[in-house]
């Protein structure tokens, strides 16, 4: 469930303020838009897939009954198109670039040892050149305006706990995070805020029809009992975007219902499952009996002595 049915806020912060959303064509990306739209942003709906876009932008301006969104497809991880992106988000008319959000990005399964060199490069080249190379377009422009300005990062619970046959992606993600470290040094003295938020399992198109029973699954292995929605990652990058948080920066937020304090992952009841002994075929050690007239603890004991003090083990 998206904001459509909620009535628009009074109050919006980011009036004549632009926000390029990467990635928006559907998901998180779009429940980040509608977020952002629906407080006052121009935002820059981007999704490689130019129907994507379109649809999205449209959609985007019924519900809200604004014209705030703006389609722009393309390939964020292509540095080129980057840089183009930046400068049409910066020639909105009333409007200037002040926020950001890198939100493109792939995930590739695959076994360590059998993952390939073109599976690596697309993912590094999406999740990792993509969002840096945004992050160092929009900067540029933000310090050329001299307004300062907000960046946020996705990246992912994967990114801070290992995660079976996701390698390649969480090495990216945890690559995204320490970004937003790094880049508080070159950016904070412009005024930009930079962090990074880190969504855990979360309801999406996508994540149903990659398993139907999605929501039950991580209800089940989250400590707080839920899977996460896209309107949770949203309120966080909106939070973060607000001038209320300038004096955060280079922090990573995970948003994942604490299954990184604390739950173990989808595939682990199955390995307990494959390990566990069917009932009958245990073989336990061979238990003998005492006889009444023995004393099985009359024998000596090792000892120790600690400060003085005789201890038996």
């Amino acid at each position: 469930m998206h904001y459509s049915n909620l009535p628009s806020m009074i109050f919006q912060p980011f009036s004549n303020k632009t926000a390029i959303v990467t990635g928006s064509g559907n998901g998180i990306g779009y429940a980040i838009a509608e977020h952002l739209i629906r407080e006052g942003a121009n935002v820059i709906v981007n999704d490689v897939n130019p129907k994507a876009a379109a649809q999205a932008a449209l959609k985007l301006n019924k519900a809200t009954d604004a014209k705030l969104a703006h389609a722009y497809p393309g390939d964020a991880g292509d540095v080129d198109f980057i840089r183009k992106m930046v400068d049409f988000a910066a020639e909105i008319p009333n409007s200037r670039l002040e926020m950001v959000v890198a939100n493109a990005g792939l995930t590739e399964f695959g076994d360590f040892f059998e993952f390939t060199p073109e599976s690596f490069e697309k993912v590094v080249n999406l999740n990792l050149r993509g969002t840096f190379f945004l992050a160092q377009a929009a900067a540029a422009k933000m310090k050329e305006q001299g307004s300062g300005g907000n960046i946020v990062l996705i990246g992912s619970n994967v990114g801070a706990r290992a995660y079976n046959n996701l390698a390649a992606y969480g090495m990216s993600k945890a690559g995204i995070s320490m970004l937003a470290k790094q880049l508080t040094l070159p950016l904070g003295p412009l005024g930009i805020s930079i962090n990074c938020v880190s969504p855990g399992a979360t309801l999406t198109e996508r994540t149903m029809e990659e398993e139907p029973d999605y929501a039950g699954i991580w209800a089940m292995l989250n400590p707080n009992g839920k899977v996460g929605k896209p309107e949770d990652v949203a309120a966080t990058v909106g939070f973060l975007l607000r001038p209320v948080s300038r004096h955060i920066t280079g922090q990573t937020l995970l948003v994942d219902g604490g299954w990184t304090s604390y739950a173990p992952s989808p595939d682990f009841f199955d390995k307990v499952r494959e390990g566990m002994p069917k009932m009958g075929q245990t073989e336990g050690p061979e238990i003998k009996e005492t006889e009444p007239d023995e004393e099985p603890n009359d024998r000596s004991q090792p000892e120790a002595t600690l400060n003085g003090i005789k201890v038996v083990a």
